[in-house]
């Protein structure tokens, strides 16, 4: 199934949007292994439970997104890493690419996403899909605007499983946890070797041959920076003729800011 049919009945959104979330939940950081539970109305999430979520825009017409909602131990964990505080949606953009593949397009850089810029889209979308570790939903993912309005008010005849100690009451959010949740996030490395400006002209007029001065002495260190921050310094080594960086310094989030 894709994304890029008209209209999408109500099963076959259910489908779409289940298959999202089993390939989505082993790439949400949490403390346990998650599976996709049954969908749901995505407004009882709509909750003081779930303050912090992330959300990518779906390439396509329209304004499609999908989203994931965390507990407040994910956002905590998040905002005290060791290297100093991490945006949401970085760490959760593994699985809000593979939901997109899911359902049969790409997704946009995810934006974090709080108070009532949350809620209102949480309540806009059309279904929603508990990521659970057991009995406990530790994140939701929920997608929006794949069908028209009309169309989207109830994903399913089915009865809906309720996640709380009896029918209608709220999902429960998850027990804190600490800063093992982020272990299994992944982070864009680079190493920054140095830097120069150029005028547009001057690029224009770039050829093989050209040489560009950078803003580093020859043998000065290298930095690290993971998600574009900068968080360590090392020297440029070669490993079975690959480079390699031997680390000499960690930078204080302080300094690295």
């Amino acid at each position: 199934m894709s994304m890029t049919t008209d209209t999408l009945a109500p099963a076959e959104l259910l489908d779409l949007a289940l298959s999202a979330a089993h390939v989505a939940a082993p790439l949400v950081p949490a403390a346990g292994d998650l599976e996709a539970g049954t969908p749901q109305d995505p407004a009882q999430y709509a909750a003081a439970a779930w303050k912090t979520g992330a959300v990518a825009p779906l390439a396509g017409p329209g304004d499609a997104v999908v989203g994931v909602l965390v507990g407040p131990d994910l956002a905590e964990a998040l905002a005290s890493a060791p290297s100093g505080a991490l945006d949401l949606g970085a760490a959760l953009q593994p699985a809000l690419d593979a939901a997109a593949a899911a359902l049969g397009t790409t997704a946009g850089p995810g934006e974090t996403l709080t108070g009532r810029k949350l809620t209102s889209t949480v309540e806009a979308a059309a279904v929603a899909v508990p990521l659970q570790h057991g009995a406990e939903v530790a994140a939701v993912l929920f997608v929006g605007n794949l069908v028209p309005v009309a169309s989207s008010a109830a994903p399913s005849a089915t009865e809906p499983v309720e996640v709380g100690d009896r029918p209608g009451s709220a999902p429960a959010a998850p027990a804190a946890r600490g800063v093992e949740l982020l272990h299994g996030v992944s982070m864009e490395v680079t190493v920054e070797l140095g830097r120069t400006r150029l005028s547009v002209r001057e690029l224009l007029a770039l050829t093989p041959g050209d040489v560009l001065e950078l803003d580093r002495a020859a043998g000065s260190p290298a930095d690290l920076l993971v998600n574009g921050r900068l968080i360590a310094r090392g020297e440029v080594v070669v490993v079975d003729e690959d480079f390699a960086l031997r680390v000499t310094e960690i930078v204080a989030p302080s300094t690295a800011g």
